[in-house]
């Protein structure tokens, strides 16, 4: 599973992606072999200028291998808890996916 990050109104971080890496490989990493990208969309709504209440967005979009890819999304008031946040939906989300594929 190939990880790509993207930043908006923020610069990179490397603290960010190694958290982003370590909660995709606790929660979707048995699905890694599943999933040709996941593309990790971070963004301050706000700009680093301001700060506001639920302005830290995390995206994730993955691509598992032969369907249509999918999207979840957190906005909340720091990055790491949005990172934690999106990607227990995304674990939710390819676990539905995958078992509505194993049935049909």
């Amino acid at each position: 599973m190939h990880i790509e990050f993207n930043y908006k109104n923020l610069p990179a971080s490397d603290a960010l992606e190694t958290h982003a890496r370590e909660a995709l490989s606790n929660h979707v990493g048995r699905f890694s072999d599943r999933i040709t990208r996941v593309e990790v969309h971070f963004a301050d709504l706000n700009s680093t200028h301001k700060h506001g209440q639920n302005d830290k967005r995390v995206l994730f979009e993955a691509r598992p291998t032969g369907m249509d890819p999918l999207a979840v999304e957190s906005a909340t008031d720091d990055f790491h808890t949005a990172v934690s946040d999106a990607v227990n939906k995304l674990q939710r989300v390819l676990t539905t996916r995958f078992e509505r594929a194993a049935t049909h």
